[in-house]
């Protein structure tokens, strides 16, 4: 594992974890091989007996995903990482890899449909009990926690409703009986949030969202201490198998060169997108880390550099209005995907959140005519003109 420099974060990002072939090449090599070869039946045994570096089969690990793994550590400042063929094996991956039958997760109710699966339907069939609070109220978390809680996790800011979580004050409950803090940072990105710092233990990210960023390939990150990885991750990766291709991985290593340059534009055109629609008559609430009166505006400046790329808004009319709306955009596509450079719009209650029954969706904020609307790096004036005019046939 490539150890921290002084370098700063853009610096990193172009450099980080680079191993150059002896072609000496400048973009760095892919290599797209299932095997590796050894020189002697007895080097073979000593690398599968970990008793000599290399690699052994890219089901376990490879150059060029190990490229990634490297550079992504080195942004998050975490030990090291491990990826993932997407960003639900990375979730599913880190929460199921450290608990069995008799453990207990405790997690956060404001959560994408799919973490909320693995949670709540997918570890109670083996036997792992699991427990969904408001993730807002700290006294919550502590009422929740058992002396079985093995792993908390949360989303913050949660999908779609952007709900902010105080990620330093839930790490201490955690820790309080042993319990390691999970966080997606997917919505806050390793550039704007570093839930490490803040007291968690393992942080997951689709890497499909923004470190790719322009739509082309799936991928996940899961990221903690070397110690966490060797005695939990690595076996459990290894064995059953969620390998991210080196191709894909090879996409987001070159992707993540500019991940800090598009990161913060897209925050600074969210901002301004999300100060038009705070404003305008067709919309009700509109939720952005951002803007002031956000609930937990002050906590999430006080976790993140800047509001990041997603705004949630209801459009007056409920479902009608707001399908009306979004078939009215040009610019912004209807898409479930976000992060890209692409804006995209999604109605949450009929796509990412439809398995919810009415009752679960109202009690997270999902209304019929609420839209979760990804701020991509188009002119921000052809946005607000966009949503603008589309407005005006809602």
């Amino acid at each position: 594992m490539t150890k921290p420099t002084k370098y700063r974060t853009r610096t990193s990002l172009v450099h980080g974890g680079t191993v150059r072939s002896q072609f000496g090449e400048t973009s760095e090599a892919m290599f797209l091989t299932s095997g590796y070869t050894y020189e002697t039946m007895e080097a073979a045994e000593r690398r599968f007996k970990n008793e000599e570096p290399g690699f052994v089969y890219s089901r376990f690990s490879n150059p060029t995903v190990r490229m990634f793994e490297e550079r992504v550590a080195l942004l998050e400042g975490a030990e090291d990482a491990r990826a993932t063929a997407s960003g639900m094996a990375a979730v599913t991956a880190a929460i199921m890899c450290q608990l069995r039958a008799g453990d207990h997760i405790l997690s956060s109710q404001a959560l994408f449909g799919s973490c909320r699966y693995i949670v709540e339907d997918l570890a109670p069939r083996y036997g792992i009990e699991s427990t969904l609070v408001d993730g807002r109220d700290l006294n919550a978390w502590k009422v929740g926690l058992r002396p079985n809680t093995k792993v908390v996790f949360l989303e913050s800011p949660s999908n779609p409703t952007l709900e902010v979580i105080d990620i330093a004050a839930v790490a201490e409950i955690a820790h309080s009986v042993g319990a390691k803090l999970v966080v997606d940072n997917v919505f806050a990105t390793p550039i704007l949030q570093k839930p490490l710092e803040l007291g968690a233990d393992v942080v997951v990210y689709s890497a499909t969202k923004h470190i790719d960023g322009q739509g082309r390939c799936l991928g996940g990150v899961v990221l903690s201490t070397k110690q966490w990885i060797d005695d939990n991750l690595a076996n459990y990766l290894r064995q059953t198998g969620p390998s991210i291709s080196p191709f894909n991985a090879w996409v987001m290593l070159k992707s993540l060169e500019t991940l800090d340059l598009r990161v913060r534009e897209h925050a600074r055109n969210a901002d301004a997108v999300a100060r038009f629609l705070e404003g305008h008559e067709k919309t009700g609430r509109v939720l952005y880390p951002g803007l002031k009166n956000h609930p937990q505006h002050d906590l999430a400046m006080k976790q993140m550099e800047m509001g990041g790329n997603i705004v949630a808004f209801e459009v007056n009319g409920g479902k009608e209005a707001a399908f009306r709306f979004a078939n009215a955009l040009k610019v912004i596509k209807i898409s479930n995907n976000l992060g890209d450079a692409k804006s995209l719009i999604t109605h949450p209650a009929t796509t990412t959140h439809q398995r919810l029954i009415q009752e679960q969706r109202a009690a997270l904020g999902i209304g019929e005519g609420m839209l979760r609307l990804s701020v991509g790096l188009e002119d921000v004036q052809d946005l607000i003109e966009d949503l603008g005019t589309a407005l005006g046939r809602a």
